[in-house]
Order: structure tokens, then sequence, then C-alpha cells
């Protein structure tokens, strides 16, 4: 098979020296499976896609700083007749996080959300009296890797207030309150691969952070994935992944329930060396679904 793993320029933004690169480590797995594995960096005019049986978004982490160039990028693949993993609709769906709004009328059970409409004002007060928090995280509706997502008190957010109203006169917003089990107890990613359950690792943030990506220094521990809280991520998965080689779940436990965070179908880190077997689970996913 011959794949185009997709990815950004420059390749180091997100990464970590204590982490795996998952890029190169899927690519040597696929080549010594025998297939013809080539990055590509998806803004470069000069590739060609329909040189490949199947193109992989892998690590395109800059899509959110360039969402219509990334939108008008998947509706000329579309054009082109080329496979895209995931597929094109189910992308375009998932860059913006409103797709929690769809999760939520089906039943999903999200963490709860206040949407903050672009070119609107930034009114903190009354997101702390609605979710009676002490804390309240706000970021971009379309937006990655923890880019202008905020952490505040309520004398943090009156004194911020300005600012996150400038950035409302570009984008959307949306804020939530934050959950203390993420620093308690962590954060639980659900991996799918091939539209199957693959693993599960349990991230958490470092002390005095609230964000658990690995490149800010969060911890990722493998874990057996709680009965309970699998059932969940598969039907989620079962309902709004089809099509797809690769989703992650995250989402954290709070009184009992499970409340979804992201439902990851972009360029998700897939911690692949964290399980026996993911590898050759990716590419049994990805055998099935290219045509």
């Amino acid at each position: 098979m011959n794949v185009a793993l997709v990815t950004y320029e420059p390749v180091t933004l997100y990464t970590a020296a204590h982490v795996e690169d998952e890029d190169a480590l899927l690519a040597n797995f696929l080549r010594a499976k025998g297939h013809a594995v080539t990055f590509e960096i998806w803004t470069d005019a000069a590739v060609d896609w329909r040189h490949y049986d199947a193109v992989v978004l892998k690590s395109p982490w800059d899509y959110f700083d360039r969402v219509q160039e990334f939108y008008a990028w998947l509706d000329r693949l579309r054009h082109l007749g080329v496979q895209l993993l995931n597929p094109v609709e189910v992308v375009r769906w998932n860059s913006d996080k409103k797709y929690l709004l769809d999760l939520e009328r089906a039943g999903v059970r999200i963490v709860p959300t206040r949407w903050l409409e672009r070119g609107t004002s930034f009114e903190p007060d009354t997101l702390f009296n609605a979710f009676q928090t002490e804390q309240l995280i706000v970021k971009p509706a379309v937006s990655g890797g923890s880019k202008n997502t905020f952490a505040f008190n309520p004398e943090e957010a009156a004194n911020q207030a300005a600012h996150i109203t400038a950035l409302l006169a570009a984008e959307d917003f949306l804020a939530q309150p934050f959950l203390p089990e993420i620093q308690s107890e962590g954060e639980w990613s659900f991996i799918y691969l091939g539209g199957r359950y693959s693993h599960c690792v349990l991230k958490t943030p470092k002390s005095g952070d609230f964000r658990v990506q690995h490149y800010l220094g969060g911890g990722i521990e493998p874990q057996e994935a709680p009965e309970s809280l699998r059932r969940v991520a598969d039907d989620i998965v079962a309902r709004f992944a089809l099509g797809c080689l690769y989703a992650r779940v995250d989402g954290v436990q709070a009184g009992g329930e499970f409340f979804l965070m992201e439902l990851e179908l972009i360029e998700p880190f897939l911690y692949l060396d964290s399980a026996k077997g993911a590898l050759e689970r990716y590419e049994a996913g990805l055998l099935e679904l290219v045509s």
C-alpha cells in the first residue's frame, strides 16, 4: 500500500523529549510490513495526493491556525476522489467543538458548556453564576494544543475580560467549569483503531497546571479501561466515528459519571507505544478501510 502520513511544518511544536516520536514509530512499523510510507505536509501545493492509496491525517497540528485553508484542502481532496482517513465529512464536522452539541442532543453527557459567540463580550460573572464554580476554563471553538486556553478564578477572569472580548472579535469560544477530578484523578483517553477499542491511558497534569498534554509536562499512564467508562466510549465511537481509522475519546469521571471532554477524530496522539499490538491493530484497520 502507498500511504501518505499528513503532517505540518514545523513538526516540533507539540513534541516532548521524553515521549516516543509516534509519527516515526508508525511509519517505521508500516514500512517494515511492506508498505510505502511518505510524510507529506498538507499545505504543500506540489503534492499529488492522487498518487496515494490512502492519505492519513497523522499530525497536521496547525490546521486550527489556518482552518479556512484546511477546509479548502479537504474540499480539494474530495474533488480529486482521494481517500482521506479519517473521512472528509467527519473531519470537517469534528474541527469545530460545536460538534459537542450534536453529541449532547444525542444523549451523551458532556462537560457543561456555554458557547461564546464571535463578536460578543466576555461576561465572567454570568458564567461563574451559571456553572456555580470558582474556576472557569475558556478556549476557542476551533483549537488544539491548548492554544488560547485559559483557567480563571473570578478575579483573574475580571482582569482578563477585555482580553477575552478582544479574542472573541475574531472567533467563537466556549466556557466550561473546571472539573477538579482532572487534577485529583486524571483525564481518561480511550483509543479506537479500525472502529474497535484498542487501549486506554490516564493523563494527569503536572503540579499546579490543568493541562494534561505531554508536551506541557503532563503524565501518561497506560491503564485497564474501567468497564463502565468504556461502555460509554464504545457507544460514542459506534455512533459518531463511522468509517474512521482512529478515534480518541477523552473524558473525566465525576460523581460516578463519565463526562466527555473531546471526541478526537483529526490529529490526536494515539499513544501507540503504550499498548502491545496497537501498531498491528492500526495496520489492520488501515487495510480494512482502504478501497
